[in-house]
């Protein structure tokens, strides 16, 4: 059900493994010491450049789960503060969490040396620790980035209870950033109609359009920063404009943060339209 593997490692390496492997043992310790490997649990390493949180979920004697493994795949979560991570349930001897540590008590059909939940499973979970609206974003950002293909989706639901059946119809692939996906939704509460992903004739693809008449763009810093992406933004503005759209663009830190006001603002230019 995966399209394409996580960029992240999946399981330890043990000590017989490597050893099996040509590594000698001072080779291993020299390893050690240098930096190269780090030791997660007895006989059970990582490398150097495995994500900090996945090192630190493991030592904690679980798996890195829920937002934060979503996040280091690059998937839209709206927090990652605290590291979430599964332990399965009867686990014992753990070292105590630390505050910004949340536990996931839940079996995993993961496999004892995996330091990864299943993606599914990371989903499942990541849909319960967050708001409908982010549930929506983070499955549509999964989908886009190709991590998760329609029967990997239903199966995420069907590890849900019932009433996320509703969060499962507002799903849609093609959204290509949580912001968008958040605006899509503010929109559909207010009845309006709603295109996404439209191609216009000397604009390029847009976001989203909305009753036929206005195009929102939903900007980031990252693609929209500096001179030169204004110009393009602009120009891009105009030539809708030619075609007879209103073009807004709200910002991703206010739909993400601010989501009142954003609301407020799409009241008032669809109210001001009609």
């Amino acid at each position: 059900m995966l399209t394409s593997a996580p960029p992240i490692p999946r399981t330890f390496l043990s000590r017989s493994t490597l050893l099996s492997g040509g590594l000698s043992r001072r080779h291993l310790d020299a390893q050690l010491t240098a930096g190269r490997l780090i030791r997660v649990r007895k006989g059970r390493y990582l490398t150097a450049d495995t994500p900090a949180d996945v090192v630190r979920a493991a030592k904690l004697g679980g798996r890195i789960d829920c937002v934060s493994l979503l996040h280091a795949l690059g998937v839209y979560v709206l927090s990652h503060d605290t590291l979430h991570t599964q332990v399965t349930n009867g686990a014992s001897r753990l070292p105590p969490p630390p505050e910004d540590v949340v536990r996931h008590w839940r079996p995993s059909s993961a496999s004892p040396d995996d330091v990864t939940t299943p993606l599914v499973e990371a989903l499942a979970q990541a849909c319960r620790c967050q708001a409908p609206r982010d549930a929506v974003a983070t499955i549509d950002s999964a989908w886009h980035l190709g991590l998760v293909d329609e029967d990997a989706v239903a199966e995420v639901f069907r590890r849900l209870p019932a009433r996320y059946a509703a969060v499962r119809a507002l799903v849609d692939k093609r959204a290509e950033s949580g912001p968008e996906t958040i605006v899509r939704l503010m929109l559909r509460a207010l009845g309006c109609r709603i295109e996404v992903q439209v191609d216009l004739d000397g604009v390029g693809r847009v976001d989203l359009i909305v009753d036929g008449w206005l195009i929102i763009e939903c900007d980031s810093k990252a693609f929209h920063e500096g001179w030169d992406a204004q110009k393009r933004d602009r120009r891009r503005d105009i030539a809708a404009a030619r075609l007879g759209y209103t073009t807004i663009r709200p910002l991703a830190e206010d739909i993400l943060y601010n989501r009142d006001r954003v609301l407020a603002d799409l009241k008032a230019v669809l109210g001001a339209h009609r």
